[in-house]
């Protein structure tokens, strides 16, 4: 739910309130941990510049590039690498791929794993 509503905020530019607002109502917000989206979302938004400049340091291409759902997923995984440490590292870069996998274009798992190593293993207190 986090890929589609960052998704979302990309192509419509939609404030964190109306994105929280809108995905609360749709059923399968019941079955999500709602706590950790209503987290995870609002830091990811906020901290976009940030994240892009960690993708765009560690990137064989321009972030400007990168597809609405690649970069959702990046930032998601950067989230949770940067403010999660409960979370292990393997556990973040192997969501992302997953995701990367089930809703991006063919092979950006590849360059999504990639990135998120690279970042992974500069960020202290994070082991691959």
């Amino acid at each position: 739910m986090l890929v589609k509503a960052l998704y979302q905020w990309q192509l419509a530019d939609s404030s964190v309130a109306e994105l929280l607002e809108q995905f609360a109502a749709v059923p399968e917000y019941e079955r999500v941990d709602q706590e950790y989206f209503r987290a995870l979302l609002p830091a990811a938004i906020a901290d976009a510049q940030e994240l892009e400049a960690i993708v765009a340091a560690r990137a064989d291409r321009d972030v400007a590039q990168l597809d609405a759902i690649g970069r959702a997923v990046l930032f998601i995984a950067l989230s949770e690498l940067r403010q999660r440490p409960d979370v292990p590292t393997k556990v973040i870069l192997n969501e992302a791929v997953e995701l990367a996998k089930r809703y991006g274009p063919a092979e950006s798992h590849r360059f999504i794993n990639a990135v998120l190593d690279k970042a992974a293993a500069a960020m202290p207190g994070r082991q691959l």
